[in-house]
């Protein structure tokens, strides 16, 4: 468990200190506004980790924040909608001041909770004072059917009212997700997973900034911005979100997949988490990529529901697992990804894609079509214009060479036999992985694929078994 950083010494540690040093009270929507702006100007990042979104999703967040409003993302599953939420946190400032103490961390000018305002009364400029960093004041809520209004806003504290306090005193409240969220970023995911009564819980927090407990005549002006994520075909499903909380969301902001295979890889390199020591070649990460894209543009899957940038992530990481295996039954020094660790890829994912109802029966069938599509097109983008025709002398007297994901490197390159021009072949398929002399690994790899493109080009015969492939002519 990670604890928060601890402030810089010399902050005020009273209400008067932070009078005296000149501190300016913001609301959280102004304070994100500025920051925002003095990063625009400074030509600074505003959202670190996202990529993709810059002409599109990001312009019109920004004019949303610069707007001070609540925004909901909208947009199918897997599109970065968390992700470039949590960015918000960076556009708080570094440290805010609170009361120290406060269950929804009043600011030490302007205290709201009963509390509060009775403790300023009493302590005046020695109120205390305690300095949280932006991460605390971003917070998470996963929206389930089971999310009631007492989570979200508060209930009474049934051990207050054992200490002899009244029912009717506001001190027995023991406050939700929502007012702990004071002076910060609240982000409630899957919005419309929400039942209808917690979703009226937020009616009066998005206009009037009001809460209401248990009847308790208590206005609390809460100070947050409320960011909520939403899948388009929930959000417009009548009943899912209800209307006068659709209307109380300042901005809408479409979210998309990549718009391209750059920006698809980028993605891919940003979140793949490969075993430490484990090296999937550029060709075949650019081949994943373009197996996601393909994925998404089949007439053959669910397009409603989307296909997930995790699928292009865990279908990286699950090749790297591949060659991993392989050199720990090989005993190869260092696991490079091959062709042959894809056929490992699509049982995995099948789970991460939603199928029309014609396509039943043939999921996998689906994806490794599209599978063989994208190492098809791959080849032609990286070898296409390469000449291959040494190797494929190999294969003119009758010679054969067998593959899988047991057959290590060194023994698919003595396989194959002396490949001339095969240096050239490795710098075009895979120019960024080395820097020197190319390992075994990758020389297998890029064979590897080489024997495969040829194959897909019909220029070679395959012939398919549980251990792996005979490529012949």
């Amino acid at each position: 468990m990670t604890h928060p950083p601890s402030p810089p010494s010399g902050l005020p540690s009273t209400r008067g200190a932070l009078r005296e040093s000149g501190h300016v009270h913001r609301s959280t929507s102004a304070e994100i506004r500025e920051n925002l702006l003095a990063r625009m100007g400074a030509g600074l990042p505003r959202f670190p980790g996202i990529h993709g979104f810059d002409r599109t999703v990001l312009p019109a967040l920004e004019r949303a924040l610069l707007a001070e409003h609540d925004v909901v993302l909208l947009g199918e599953r897997g599109q970065g909608k968390s992700r470039l939420i949590r960015t918000l946190a960076g556009l708080l400032d570094e440290w805010s001041p609170s009361v120290a103490g406060c269950p929804i961390n009043d600011h030490p000018y302007a205290p709201v909770c009963p509390v509060c305002v009775r403790r300023l009364s009493e302590e005046g400029d020695r109120l205390p004072v305690r300095w949280r960093g932006r991460d605390e004041r971003y917070g998470e809520k996963l929206a389930t059917p089971d999310t009631g209004t007492a989570e979200l806003v508060g209930d009474v504290d049934p051990g207050r009212l054992a200490e002899g306090r009244s029912l009717g005193d506001p001190e027995t409240i023991h406050y939700g997700l929502l007012p702990r969220a004071n002076r910060g970023v609240l982000c409630v995911n899957e919005l419309p997973d929400l039942p209808p009564r917690a979703q009226v819980a937020l009616f009066d927090v998005l206009e009037e900034r009001d809460l209401q407990i248990r009847g308790y005549s208590l206005r609390l002006p809460l100070d947050l911005v409320l960011v909520a994520s939403a899948n388009p075909e929930d959000y417009t499903g009548r009943g899912r979100i209800l209307t006068p909380l659709k209307d109380r969301f300042g901005s809408q902001v479409r979210t998309h997949y990549p718009p391209d295979l750059e920006h698809e890889l980028t993605l891919l390199g940003q979140e793949a988490r490969l075993p430490e020591g484990t090296v999937v070649p550029s060709h075949l990460l650019e081949t994943v990529a373009r197996f996601a894209r393909l994925v998404r543009d089949s007439a053959r899957v669910d397009r409603r529901s989307g296909v997930s940038v995790r699928l292009t992530v865990a279908a990286a990481e699950t090749m790297a697992a591949s060659a991993l295996r392989r050199a720990a039954l090989t005993g190869e020094d260092a696991p490079v990804a091959r062709v042959c660790d894809l056929a490992g890829v699509v049982e995995p994912l099948l789970g991460k894609v939603e199928f029309e109802i014609g396509s039943q029966g043939r999921e996998f069938d689906v994806l490794e079509t599209l599978l063989r599509r994208a190492v098809a097109e791959t080849f032609r983008s990286r070898l296409g214009e390469a000449d291959l025709a040494p190797l494929g002398d190999r294969f003119s007297g009758g010679g054969t060479v067998e593959s899988g994901d047991l057959v290590g490197a060194a023994e698919l390159l003595r396989r194959v036999g002396t490949v001339p021009g095969l240096s050239g072949l490795i710098e075009r398929a895979a120019p960024e992985e080395e820097d020197g002399p190319p390992t075994p690994g990758l020389a297998a790899s890029v064979l590897e694929f080489a024997l495969e493109g040829l194959y897909l080009e019909r220029r070679l015969s395959k012939d398919t078994s549980a251990d792996g492939g005979v490529y012949r002519l």
